[in-house]
């Protein structure tokens, strides 16, 4: 964000503020949101859960009249949020005409600064991911990091050329404490304090005029899976999140539970066994973490970045892998137990920035691995795979402002009904 156009943001009247906004964002209606505006985002909300469908099957979902979906439809296909499909016909009746959200209608971008990579991600007004940008790294240094992530938005957004000013807002996922743990990522503790005292919201928020929200990591992995993947099913699960440190999310009645820190899901910490005498129990994310698979590889004078792509399921790196999938999965299983004894779920969502062979390998130890404990007392839990992958935290950062603007209810991780 510029000078001048920072100063303009901050000095412009309510009037002009309001000339700015486009037609399609602006308030409607005479209370805080605006009965017509909700009821505008309950139609598109049914529509984005339910793909394409005409006017009678829109009021059926909504509950709404005829006469209103009429009216709301009309009104959506002005603003280029709706487009509409070929009419159907061959049914008894008059030809329907199904209405979709318009994949231009609106955009955001959605930003992952994690230990070994930055993802830049922009998303249309469907969820499909338009352009990708990346950067890998060893572990990132601000002062390297921090312009080259407004340089990499700031070219997103002209990449998008007639269209920019429908780019609604950016969403960023990233760790509560980038340099936690920075003992066992072999960092000084200057190099930690570092990232843990940089407020990456602000840091973002002042190289765009749009508006930015933030979300810790694993839970925007989680809020894309909850909106796109599994949680169309689901309406409870642990969510597992295996990259350099694994974490979780939690879902519980198709909502993503945050708890009082917002930091609900945090399985990292699950110790794994009982403490005795003086030695501090480990932790799941010394176990269950592909930074103890890359330091097994760089051991053997290998690659350790194989540890996130095929290279890590083919000689000479798969006997690493085959044993560090052994140790991760008794470590996962014994926490899939004790979330199931507390949470009382019966369902469990595992993905990670790993291939998807690995990722099946890994469940497939992990349910192995359920089978030798005791489930007396309690209902077993089933490991099933995500179904997002390495983008979902970024594409969760993404759904932020996406949710912000167009969904029916206020809380950014709340799922719609359907």
């Amino acid at each position: 964000m510029t000078e001048s156009s920072a100063t303009a943001a901050a000095t412009a009247t309510p009037a002009e503020s309001e000339a700015a906004t486009p037609v399609w964002l602006r308030q409607r209606g005479s209370n805080h949101v605006g009965m017509r505006q909700f009821n505008e985002r309950v139609v598109l909300q049914a529509i984005r859960l339910h793909g394409s469908v005409p006017k009678a099957e829109l009021a059926r979902l909504t509950g709404l009249t005829a006469q209103t979906i009429g009216l709301i439809t009309t009104r959506l296909e002005e603003d280029d949020l709706l487009i509409r499909h070929d009419r159907v016909r061959g049914r008894i009746g008059q030809p329907s005409v199904p209405l979709a959200l318009n994949p231009d209608g609106a955009f955001s971008v959605g930003i992952k600064i994690g230990r070994r990579s930055t993802d830049w991600l922009l998303v249309d007004f469907t969820g499909q991911v338009r352009q990708r940008l990346s950067l890998a790294y060893a572990f990132p240094d601000a002062d390297t990091l921090l312009p080259v992530i407004g340089q990499n938005l700031l070219a997103l957004r002209e990449q998008l050329g007639a269209l920019a000013p429908r780019l609604v807002g950016v969403g960023v996922a990233a760790p509560f404490q980038l340099g936690g743990w920075h003992r066992m990522l072999g960092l000084s503790a200057q190099q930690s304090d570092r990232w843990n005292h940089i407020d990456l919201s602000a840091e973002v928020q002042a190289m765009t005029d749009l508006p930015v929200s933030f979300a810790k990591d694993t839970s925007a992995a989680c809020v894309a899976e909850l909106v796109s993947g599994r949680g169309r099913d689901l309406k409870s699960f642990l969510y597992l999140f295996v990259d350099t440190f694994v974490g979780g999310g939690l879902v519980i009645n198709s909502q993503l539970h945050a708890g009082i820190h917002n930091n609900a899901g945090a399985v990292a910490s699950l110790p794994l066994q009982v403490a005795q005498g003086p030695d501090t129990p480990p932790q799941l994310i010394s176990q269950a973490s592909l930074w103890e698979l890359e330091q097994c590889f760089k051991a053997r004078g290998l690659d350790p970045a194989a540890a996130y792509d095929e290279r890590a399921m083919q000689p000479p790196f798969e006997s690493d892998t085959q044993a560090w999938v052994a140790s991760a999965a008794n470590a996962l299983a014994h926490s899939v137990v004790s979330a199931t004894a507390v949470l009382d779920i019966d369902a469990v969502v595992m993905d990670g920035s790993f291939c998807r062979p690995l990722l099946q390998r890994l469940i497939d130890a992990t349910g192995a691995a359920l089978g030798r404990y005791s489930w007396e007392g309690l209902w077993p839990a089933q490991v099933m795979a995500g179904s997002i992958g390495s983008d979902a935290r970024a594409l969760g950062g993404a759904m932020l402002p996406l949710h912000a603007n167009f969904a029916p209810d206020r809380d950014l991780f709340l799922k719609g009904g359907r």
